[in-house]
């Protein structure tokens, strides 16, 4: 065994973060980070101390220590190149290195160390695979996701044309029958509704919305009488009688003809996801701690034989931004031509599951570039606190299932709201209140909410936590096209661009 722990403590020797590798007590570990400052004197240039027993190899980062405990047999060279691995992650995870940050992401902190150090070793990875390593426990699940939604909305525009074709159809047979009777065919408007109603004599209940340009429904009908459209002979009766009274009735429609709306949608042979995660913190007085961007192109091939293609995207103005691609991409074809495709293109693209081709990131100082400011005012009035809260959007964005979460003191009763703009829910075992707001967009780019609570000092009430999404990234990047390796053809594809509030707080 050669690393024995892998530890970030403070000056005076206190454990914030600690990965031990061997069986050891708490006691022990602590004993020996107690005793790493005094070992460590004033002026020295060494990277590492050693005692009776063990080797400390650390390095000072700002008022923090990152510490590996060895053993005196160990290879130094080693040890201090796994030193140096360890702190390029630290800044990937914390943002900044002070101890409450630190904390806060110390289970992160300690997943990187597992992927750096194994049994005691350092395994052959680098920085950038350990961020990847990170990070791929999700990707697979949004890809899913997004190829989901994609089912979902082809779906729903076949059933709409196949209901608008059925409407065509049975107006166009529309006649007198034998009888005199004019038979009607039911209207679909956009779409039908079938709702489960436990009985299988092939009844359902009729939609109670009205065709437009047209006269009242069987719909109008069936809500006045309170009654379900079937074929038993009672409701043949029921629907003679109404038009004896003058209702205008539209006759059933055959279960065939709705069976066939349920026809099985072709799904695209290729899927691009453009995302973006965001992570921002703001002062609660004004100003921005940090802003972070990291993007990721990804795609997903179905069958094999379309897994021999080249992305085509266009790279606009990206000031600042910082562009990686895999590997395996070929980086000259991508910086000239603005392509993504394989060195070697006689292979194809991994199928059946997501594979980042392209990342980027970007960070920055600047506050206008904040796609949502929160003002957060708490004042306490006669015994209460009175809470006022706006936020206030760019114009660059349309924000989409915001929700802003304000931590609240232990209460007995939910807070009073006096005035919000969109919805609001109060959590009492989490003690937050949730606003809510559905849609941002220029009709309504502030907001703002008004709520009282019991006496409380202001810092209860952060930090505030935001989330959200939107169709619109910061990176100005576009897939144009997926063309084949051989011939260039154009390939059909589905894609997808998303903006994720990954963490987002007013601290």
């Amino acid at each position: 065994m050669v690393v024995l722990a892998s530890s970030i403590i403070n000056k005076s020797g206190k454990a914030l973060v600690s990965r031990q590798f061997v069986d050891m007590t708490r006691i022990r570990i602590e004993g020996l980070l107690a005793a790493f400052p005094k070992l460590v004197g004033s002026g020295k240039q060494h990277t590492y101390v050693e005692t009776e027993n063990v080797r400390y190899v650390y390095q000072p980062m700002e008022s923090l220590y990152l510490i590996l405990v060895t053993n005196k047999q160990s290879n130094i060279l080693e040890d201090l190149e796994t030193l140096r691995l360890l702190s390029k992650l630290i800044p990937e995870y914390c943002t900044s290195l002070e101890e409450e940050s630190v904390c806060k992401n110390g289970f992160k902190l300690i997943f990187a160390f597992d992927e750096v150090i194994c049994q005691g070793h350092k395994e052959a990875v680098s920085a950038s695979q350990v961020k990847e390593y990170m990070e791929m426990d999700s990707q697979e699940e949004r890809m899913h996701r997004m190829m989901m939604q994609t089912k979902i909305n082809e779906t729903k525009d076949l059933m709409k044309k196949k209901a608008n074709e059925i409407d065509k159809s049975k107006l166009d047979k529309t006649r007198p029958d034998r009888s005199g009777i004019i038979s009607v065919p039911i209207s679909f408007d956009n779409g039908y509704d079938l709702p489960s109603t436990g009985r299988s004599n092939g009844t359902f209940v009729a939609d109670e919305s009205k065709s437009k340009g047209r006269p009242t429904t069987a719909a109008a009908g069936s809500s006045k009488k309170g009654m379900q459209l079937g074929k038993g002979q009672k409701t043949s009766r029921i629907i003679e009688s109404l038009k004896a009274e003058g209702e205008d009735i539209v006759e059933d429609v055959q279960a065939a003809a709705v069976v066939g709306l349920t026809a099985s949608v072709p799904t695209d042979p290729i899927a691009v996801l453009v995302e973006e995660k965001i992570t921002v913190q703001c002062k609660r007085d004004g100003g921005l701690e940090s802003f972070d961007i990291q993007g990721t192109l990804s795609l997903v091939v179905q069958n094999r034989d379309d897994a021999f293609i080249r992305v085509q995207v266009e790279n606009g103005a990206n000031d600042g931004v910082q562009f990686k691609p895999h590997p395996n991409i070929d980086k000259d074809l991508f910086a000239r031509e603005s392509i993504l495709g394989l060195k070697d293109s006689r292979r194809p693209f991994p199928t059946g599951t997501p594979t980042g081709i392209l990342k980027w990131r970007m960070t920055s100082k600047d506050e206008s570039l904040i796609p949502l400011n929160i003002n957060c005012w708490p004042s306490i009035s006669g015994g209460e606190t009175y809470v006022s809260i706006e936020y206030e959007a760019s114009q660059r964005f349309e924000l989409q299932n915001v929700k802003i979460t304000i931590p609240l003191p232990a209460l007995r009763d939910p807070p009073t709201v006096n005035q919000v703009d969109g919805e609001w829910r109060y959590d009492s075992r989490r003690s937050v209140l949730e606003w809510s707001v559905v849609l941002i967009d220029n009709s309504n780019r502030n907001g703002a909410m008004e709520f009282v609570v019991p006496a409380a000092d202001a810092s209860v009430f952060f930090p505030i936590d935001v989330k959200f999404t939107a169709t619109k990234t910061f990176c100005d990047l576009k897939v144009v096209s997926v063309l084949q390796v051989d011939g260039g053809n154009s390939v059909r594809f589905a894609g997808s661009t998303q903006l994720l509030a990954d963490s987002y707080q007013v601290v």
